[in-house]
């Protein structure tokens, strides 16, 4: 019996809605026969008991991503149509890129150029109304070499070589010319592929390495329906007016430039500006809830990420290890390790816990190119990092003060919707998790009594957690819609045994504290980028680099505006006077452009009158009123951290 005929003799109905399906935690095609090798195993341990089928249907997380993996199929499957002799590289489903939702590394006979897009997707258009098959074989690893090499697709044969065991799962996509290595599951047919789009070529290069074949990145768009799709790149159009690399580029706010190297920002003044009022207020916060700040080093001894488990789990993503003195360095790609440095420190007592250590830390990942995105990814970032060493009892208030910090600044930033994930362990065992069954669960369990405790929604994502202990992450929705990661609070009761922290219990024994992951901005370049785009730049006033905007009518008001100028800057406000002998139309339309929040106007009447005309950026010309009211406004929109000029 088939997955698709066992649901069928439940429910007809959620038979026919239902992508693929999942069977003790593996997921699988709906064409997947009860005897297949994947779930062989699972199925005897049942030894009699209930088999239990749940069916991954449209409209969830799950869903989507089967449903844009096979949209990245059916691209390859045209592309391989259109131009033959195409090489494949890899064709995943993107999720947590809010741009895009898969795409396709090609090398094509020719350069592909946007105008091939339309026709690709129209050849991809014929392919799904002609209801193709996506089937799954599994054969011997030297079946699927041989496969690939009589194809010439040596990039395949690679990742055989690499992740293949003895066996090799292939997908085709009957009556075209794909085939796939590939561990799915796939949509049934071609035809459950109604809503999508291609969007944008890109290079990139075979494995994001420089000396590997260049090819072509092809990205697209999938949805379950064409209202859902339509929505989508409506939205889309609204954020490229948003996009923060060229408002960071408009606004002189940061660049990133090839000489200094991909993924590595460069804070211009007027950046530096918001992003020392974000550091204000958290440092404010941090000292206001208890927190120590501190400071550590970039680089520490290789052998400190050994002990930690970096090494062994997130190599990958840090940078090559560098040699002083016959012993071996790396960057750090995260601060925990020096927090516990400063923990180890000293010997504690249970009264002494909870001890919470707060870092603005800067930490490098070797991020591959094809990944990095302006601020939204980089290799080099700074995290509002902080680590709370606690008892077991403090933990459940410990997570909830983490939480409830968490939802105070970003509201200070101007967001106020957001969703809640709790991110687990769940059963794949291809992911190298560290510490036992038991002690998973507790911190499974800690961290859902803290979510249940404040009555917060949350959506459980299985096989989402750190190696290291289950986390909760904090996403928010931005003005048009999108949703960003940016708060984490991980539980972690590994690298407390790892690095064997103690405290003195009241029984006056040693016992081991639990230690308490949270970053609430994420990174600093990250939640900028993210500002950026949610407010279009046009700042409030507390953010904004530039607040007013002094700008004279004539030469002879140019000693006024000077006054005026440094009046407001003794009233603590970030002001630019605009003495150039342009127009004054000119004038307004530059610093609106620069889209500051005020701009005051001073003429011979104003001069006279002693007084400021005053433009707001949105309203336009407000009246006329004396310095020190506008400065009592200024000030108080400012010191209350208004999201509004009102």
């Amino acid at each position: 019996m088939t997955i698709a005929e066992a649901l069928k003799k439940l429910d007809r109905d959620l038979a026919k809605k239902a992508l693929a399906a999942r069977v003790r935690g593996v997921e699988v095609d709906l064409s997947c026969s009860l005897e297949a090798p994947e779930l062989r195993q699972r199925v005897a341990e049942l030894r009699g008991r209930a088999l239990e089928i749940e069916p991954v249907l449209p409209q969830t997380l799950e869903g989507l991503d089967v449903l844009r993996h096979s949209t990245a199929h059916l691209l390859a499957a045209a592309v391989l149509d259109l131009f033959p002799g195409t090489k494949l590289g890899i064709g995943p489903a993107l999720l947590e890129d809010p741009r895009y939702g898969f795409f396709y590394d090609v090398i094509a006979p020719r350069a592909l150029t946007e105008t091939d897009l339309p026709l690709i997707e129209k050849k991809m258009r014929d392919i799904a109304k002609r209801n193709m098959p996506y089937r799954r074989d599994e054969i011997p690893k030297a079946e699927a070499l041989r496969i690939f090499n009589e194809r010439d697709e040596p990039l395949k044969r690679e990742l055989i070589d690499e992740k293949a065991g003895e066996t090799v799962s292939v997908y085709y996509i009957d009556g075209s010319p794909f085939i796939d290595f590939c561990l799915g599951p796939h949509v049934p047919n071609t035809n459950r592929l109604k809503a999508f789009k291609l969007l944008s070529l890109a290079g990139a290069y075979w494995k994001g390495d420089a000396e590997r074949p260049q090819m072509q990145r092809i990205y697209g768009t999938a949805f379950f329906t064409q209202e859902e799709l339509d929505g989508w790149l409506k939205q889309r159009e609204e954020a490229e007016k948003r996009d923060h690399r060229r408002l960071g580029r408009e606004l002189d706010l940061f660049s990133i430039q090839e000489d200094y190297g991909q993924g590595l920002v460069l804070w211009h003044p007027k950046g530096g500006a918001i992003r020392t009022q974000m550091e204000n207020y958290l440092r404010a916060e941090l000292a206001q809830r208890g927190y120590g700040l501190v400071y550590t080093p970039h680089i520490a001894k290789r052998d400190l990420w050994r002990v930690s488990g970096h090494e062994e789990n997130y190599a990958d993503v840090m940078f090559a290890p560098t040699e002083l003195e016959e012993t071996e360095f790396r960057l750090k790609p995260m601060n925990c390790p020096f927090h516990i440095g400063v923990y180890k420190s000293a010997q504690h007592s249970y009264r002494d816990l909870p001890l919470r250590y707060a870092e603005l830390g800067t930490c490098y990942r070797a991020e591959l190119s094809g990944t990095l995105h302006g601020l939204m990814r980089v290799r080099g970032f700074t995290q509002d990092d902080a680590h709370i060493f606690c008892t077991p009892d403090q933990v459940r208030g410990e997570i909830i003060n983490c939480v409830n910090f968490a939802f105070d600044l970003l509201r200070a930033f101007g967001f106020d919707e957001f969703k809640i994930e709790l991110s687990v362990r769940g059963s794949d065992t291809s992911k190298k998790y560290l510490g036992s069954d038991e002690e998973w669960d507790n911190a499974e369990r800690a961290l859902v009594d803290a979510l249940e405790a404040q009555n917060l929604p949350y959506e459980r994502m299985e096989d989402e957690a750190a190696f290291y202990g289950p986390k909760i992450d904090i996403k928010v929705k931005d003005s048009i819609g999108r949703l960003w990661q940016l708060t984490t609070v991980q539980f972690d009761f590994n690298l407390p045994k790892r690095f064997q922290l103690e405290y003195i219990g009241e029984d006056n024994r040693p016992h081991q504290p639990i230690m308490i992951h949270r970053a609430l901005f994420g990174s600093m370049e990250r939640f900028f980028g993210v500002l950026i785009e949610h407010y279009a730049g046009a700042f409030p006033m507390w953010l904004a680099p530039v607040q007013v905007a002094v700008l004279p009518i004539t030469d002879r008001v140019n000693d006024y505006a000077g006054n005026v100028t440094q009046r407001l800057r003794d009233a603590g406000l970030r002001v630019e006077s605009n003495v150039r002998s342009d127009k004054i139309g000119a004038k307004i339309r530059d610093a609106q452009l620069q889209k500051i929040p005020f701009m005051l106007v001073l003429g011979d009447r104003e001069l006279e009158d002693g007084k400021v005309a005053v433009r707001e950026r949105a309203k336009g010309d407000i009246g006329a009123m004396s310095l020190d009211e506008f400065k009592e406004m200024a000030t108080r929109l400012v010191t209350t951290r208004a999201l509004t000029n009102q």
